[in-house]
């Protein structure tokens, strides 16, 4: 499923200003043990999820890790002010969370000395769950060009989900002061995960290869089973293997309070397509349809109501279609389910205008003949059953970037 970076998402919204946005960076590591360098991913994965639950626009890893790549910067470098600077406005941001965090140094142990040079050749400190963990946050506020004081949490490094959710909250807080929930009721919502099965996931975000990202991913939900989002990457990780099953499995147990809820109903609902539950797949797709109403979803809807047989098939393609009268395979969609009822003139003004637009499309070549000899759909035809097109990108951050400036004007 290809995912435009929300940079090119912006630039294709037709000129209309954007929205607020947050971009969240891994927080940097002031300890001497390198072997804790995912604890900095692991705060700023926590404040940017927790952010997107509660709706505000947070841009997403993979736009932070496309904007390094654009400017050459290594995903774990320090960066300076100016640096941030200049990430947060390649991504259009307009505030930027980042800080760092600090592990208390351990006693030395056997007799080290605690002045042990950590230098290239030297072991790394050893790490307890004991030590204390100190983190420190600012919000920089790039359109005003001022920054919020530090926001310090300090507690033990097997609290760090509660310590990561409190200083969350304190962000959120800060950014949207009238509609932030109470900390109780926001705590409520995330219960904190185990140290180990935090860490696992967020090794496995961190990994190179797919087999290394599916243990740790596999370990941190055998760990701790409330964990939703390793549940979602790898029910992500099956849908793209083409194994309906296994990915329906996993992205089932992702949380409504997961920032991936919709993007997994979306995609169970095309495994259902995929496995001929298609009553399943239209349950899941009219929930994505009521909060995030685009027009893949529309258009998917359709085509599983499509084959259930519902006079309600029509007006999705419709949606669909009104929503980019530009895209082909809207077109194709309605003007093949009207085929499928007979109602072969309006059937062959919709494949005819599919053609203006794309003359090389063969299948739409094969209908529009269809339509003009009046020829009907024809029972176990593999030319004539299940040609509906259906979309696989879920663009949710464009739609609620795009809802978020049309309510500002309001």
């Amino acid at each position: 499923m290809q995912r435009l970076p929300f940079f090119v998402l912006g630039q294709l919204l037709c000129g209309v200003a954007l929205a607020d946005t947050v971009l969240v960076l891994p927080f940097f590591n002031e300890s001497a043990s390198q072997n804790i360098d995912w604890i900095g991913e692991g705060i700023a994965e926590t404040i940017r999820e927790s952010l997107a639950t509660q709706g505000v626009l947070v841009l997403s890893r993979e736009d932070r890790l496309e904007a390094y790549r654009r400017l050459s910067i290594r995903p774990n470098a320090v960066l300076t002010h100016a640096s941030i600077i200049k990430l947060g406005e390649a991504l259009d941001a307009s505030q930027v969370i980042y800080g760092h965090y600090e592990i208390a140094t351990p006693q030395p142990r056997d007799g080290a000395s605690s002045a042990s040079p950590a230098g290239a050749g030297a072991p790394q400190p050893a790490v307890s769950v004991h030590d204390s963990l100190h983190m420190a946050a600012r919000i920089l506020d790039l359109k005003r060009t001022r920054q919020t004081p530090e926001f310090e949490e300090i507690g033990a490094l097997e609290d760090l989900a509660s310590v990561e959710t409190h200083l969350a909250w304190r962000c959120l807080n800060s950014l949207s002061p009238k509609s932030a929930p109470s900390e109780q009721e926001f705590r409520r919502e995330r219960p904190p995960v185990r140290l180990d099965a935090i860490e696992n996931y967020i090794r496995g975000l961190l990994a190179a290869s797919p087999e290394q990202k599916h243990r740790l991913f596999t370990q941190a939900v055998r760990l701790d089973p409330r964990f939703s989002e390793p549940s979602f990457q790898l029910g992500k990780m099956a849908w793209q293997k083409k194994d309906y099953s296994l990915a329906s499995g996993w992205l089932e147990k992702v949380n409504r309070t997961d920032s991936h809820f919709f993007e997994a109903l979306f995609l169970l609902g095309l495994c259902g397509y995929y496995t001929a539950d298609f009553a399943s797949a239209e349950k899941n797709l009219l929930i994505v349809a009521a909060s995030v109403p685009l027009n893949e979803v529309w258009n998917d809807l359709g085509a599983v109501q499509l084959r259930l047989r519902s006079p309600s098939a029509l007006d999705n393609f419709r949606r669909a279609l009104d929503g980019d009268s530009t895209d082909p395979d809207y077109h194709f969609n309605l003007g093949y389910a009207l085929w499928q009822r007979g109602d072969f003139d309006k059937a062959a003004e919709i494949f005819r205008a599919l053609l203006d637009r794309n003359p090389d499309d063969a299948e739409a070549v094969l209908f529009l003949g269809r339509c003009l000899k009046k020829d009907l759909p024809r029972a176990g035809d593999p030319r004539s059953e299940g040609r509906e097109r259906l979309k696989l990108n879920f663009e949710e951050t464009a739609y609620r970037q795009l809802k978020a400036e049309l309510e500002s004007k309001h």
